[in-house]
């Protein structure tokens, strides 16, 4: 990954909890790898995040996937595949993706493929 594009999508990440259980209230998509949660932005919370219309992503990897090394693979799949669907998110939204075990042994191209379907 470039540095350009390490720049971009740590811009677009979500870090703070309070982001993240914002987005709890939001449309809950469910897939065979991952949960999704899905929540549109106003413009006032966008103009506060500074991010404009951009779409953010947070990953949820939880310990009941297994211990740190594991989780942090989850985290590395789902991120790598999130930048290659990057594309297909809508503008000024928010995600969370949860990730299931099923994540660490999945196919890449079926783990891109129900990211991309899930996005839209």
């Amino acid at each position: 990954m470039t540095q350009q594009a390490k720049k971009q999508t740590k811009s677009l990440r979500l870090r703070k909890r309070a982001e993240f259980l914002a987005v709890r209230s939001g449309e809950k998509r469910r897939g065979k790898y991952f949960l999704m949660e899905v929540k549109t932005r106003d413009e006032a919370t966008s103009k506060q995040a500074k991010t404009g219309d951009t779409p953010r992503i947070g990953f949820t990897v939880t310990k009941k996937n297994g211990n740190a090394v594991i989780r942090n693979r989850i985290r590395r799949r789902l991120k790598a595949a999130a930048a290659l669907t990057e594309a297909a998110m809508a503008p000024q939204t928010d995600y969370v993706i949860v990730a299931r075990r099923e994540a660490l042994n999945a196919p890449f191209n079926a783990l891109t493929r129900e990211l991309n379907r899930r996005f839209k």
